[in-house]
């Protein structure tokens, strides 16, 4: 059979190529996972070209050397970094973020036809900015690959729902052309079952779906056996306990409820608030925690540290929108649930964040500050129910957000998506198809233990016999790992 483009090495490795706004150095979001997913995916063996922005998030600045000159080449980790620049608004409102990944893909148009010559056989476009995904799918299908679409964040669903955009001959028009888009790609891929749902919704077969939940190195993050550093760092006592959420503070996490129930919970010296974050929202935070001694914040931390800022909470707070608690499963779920300690969410209980917080903390209505301060009076003054819960928190992650488990899964898939045919002959002359698979690059085989030498928990009913027989203390989760 003739082939268009023949690999002649013996040891066949894939020429990856990913279209994404977002990416490392950003601390967090999207452009966190896009960095580690495509130095992983070196580490395996396979060849990764990236097209992305210079980083601006989540500060919405863009950082200090990729301003000028405007188009950048670097090599991160092993992966080939093609940059194109973009304007970043200061006040991203709906017609700005539409103007600011516009001129993204504007930009980035000559860059990503430049790519057709290195003939890439996966070309993946990561979703936010949507509008990349025309340029992606005809990328691929010039240059011979396969085209995948990477849904992070359903970007049109939360423009109307929150009423970024307006108007019901532009809905139509705009969802119209979405659902063209989607059909055209030979995989498109989500981070959650409710996503995969939504996605049925508008037309997609299930045979071009796939999960691609995002993931956490569970050796990076892990329950903590000794007190964070940042108790010492932040002179906190031995006896506070620590309500924390961390991550980018944006508008559509309804982050403005922790204030009210801080406000509330005052009279509670033993309890306060952390954020750790920075975004768009904070000024406005800033100003309603004024007058409240309980609530401190400090800036994002360094990537390196995110085990010890997450290790610091007693309690994980994940404050959502109404408007946007169906359609966002938000990454830093996932770093919450390997750091072993209990999640209270504020969304919809018929939400995939429901689905996922119920099994490891308590689930409260969006913006419900009177209910969010019994959630947490409830775990506040119940240790052993913050460790089961906590515990519970970890096993799922194990089970199902490990990064070696998740991305050796995508590898596979990039691999099957990539195979051959070929022309077999049998002994009797009969002619027929083969298929031909790329060979398997090395892959990551998980242990029984990780870096830390802390076991990697199995049998949920084991470890809770256990709990009850632990006198229940700050970080003693090496209590049922040994």
């Amino acid at each position: 059979m003739f082939q268009l483009f023949r690999y002649p090495e013996k040891n066949l490795t894939l020429k990856i190529l990913l279209y994404t706004a977002n990416f490392a150095p950003e601390p967090t979001g999207i452009g966190k996972y896009s960095g580690e997913m495509a130095a992983w995916l070196v580490s395996q063996g396979h060849q990764v070209r990236v097209v992305a922005a210079p980083p601006y998030y989540p500060s919405w600045k863009v950082s200090k050397g990729y301003a000028w000159p405007p188009y950048q080449r670097e090599s991160w980790q092993g992966v080939d970094v093609w940059r194109a620049p973009l304007w970043v608004p200061a006040h991203p409102s709906g017609l700005a973020r539409l103007l600011h990944l516009l001129t993204f893909v504007l930009s980035s148009l000559p860059v990503m036809l430049w790519q057709i010559l290195w003939r890439p056989n996966v070309v993946m476009t990561v979703a936010p900015a949507l509008m990349c995904a025309p340029t992606g799918w005809l990328v691929a299908k010039l240059s011979g690959g396969k085209a995948w679409l990477h849904i992070q964040d359903f970007e049109v669903d939360v423009a109307f729902e929150m009423k970024l955009l307006r108007g019901k001959l532009l809905e139509r028009m705009v969802r119209g052309f979405e659902r063209f888009l989607l059909g055209r790609f030979d995989k498109v891929s989500t981070i959650s079952n409710r996503m995969l749902d939504k996605l049925k919704l508008k037309g997609l077969k299930d045979d071009c779906l796939e999960l691609f939940p995002n993931w956490v190195d569970i050796n990076h993050v892990y329950p903590l056996t000794e007190p964070s550093q940042y108790r010492e760092e932040l002179n906190l006592k031995p006896d506070v306990k620590v309500v924390l959420f961390s991550g980018t503070l944006g508008n559509k996490q309804g982050l403005m409820v922790i204030p009210k129930v801080a406000q509330r919970l005052s009279h509670r010296e033993d309890v306060v608030f952390i954020i750790c974050g920075d975004g768009v929202i904070k000024p406005q935070l800033k100003k309603a925690s004024k007058a409240l001694s309980n609530v401190r914040f400090i800036p994002l931390q360094p990537f390196i540290r995110l085990g010890q800022i997450l290790g610091l909470a007693d309690i994980h707070l994940l404050p959502q929108s109404p408007e946007a608690t169906d359609l966002v499963l938000p990454s830093k779920l996932s770093g919450m649930l390997a750091s072993g300690i209990p999640i209270i969410a504020t969304c919809k209980s018929d939400t995939e964040i429901a689905s996922v917080v119920t099994q490891c903390g308590i689930v409260v209505p969006p913006e419900d500050d009177a209910a969010l301060a019994i959630a947490l009076e409830e775990l506040l003054d119940n240790d052993k129910k913050r460790l089961r819960l906590g515990i519970q928190a970890r096993i799922y992650c194990e089970k199902n957000l490990a990064c070696d488990t998740v991305l050796g899964r995508l590898q596979e898939q990039f691999i099957s998506i990539n195979q051959v045919p070929q022309l077999h002959t049998t002994a009797s002359g009969h002619v027929y198809p083969k298929s031909t698979a790329f060979v398997q690059p090395k892959r990551h085989i998980a242990t029984k233990t990780n870096s830390h030498n802390i076991p990697l928990v199995k049998d949920v009913n084991t470890v809770f016999k256990l709990v009850d027989n632990v006198q229940p203390s700050k970080n003693n989760f090496s209590s049922y790992t040994n």
